[in-house]
């Protein structure tokens, strides 16, 4: 019993050969559309804050500002949490996990 406990712990999920090609292609489709996402957001935003100027809706400035100010913030997350999950996950073995017993290890 113990034997079939020390090789589950040795697995590692991995792709099937040839899928980490379009694996790596619709991750950069996703970050070059959250990039885009930024742009926008900081381009309505700015809009919003010269529309709420030139027509007097201070409401409509506010919410320019508070725009820009959570693009920013969501700019940090977006550099800041794909290396936090990394580092928590680390690379997906469950042998790698911190105290975990390895196959070479007799008990």
């Amino acid at each position: 019993m113990l034997d079939v406990g020390l090789v589950l712990l040795e697995i590692c999920p991995l792709a099937p050969p040839g899928a980490q090609k379009y694996a790596d292609q619709l991750t950069g489709y996703v970050l070059w559309a959250v990039l885009a996402m930024f742009v926008v957001g900081v381009v309505v935003s700015i809009g919003a804050i010269v529309a709420g100027r030139i027509f007097s809706m201070p409401h409509a400035s506010k919410a320019g500002v508070v725009g820009v100010a959570v693009v920013f913030l969501a700019a940090i997350a977006y550099l800041v949490l794909p290396s936090l999950i990394s580092s928590i996950t680390g690379s997906g073995c469950i042998a790698d996990a911190p105290g975990a017993p390895s196959a070479s290890q007799e008990p």
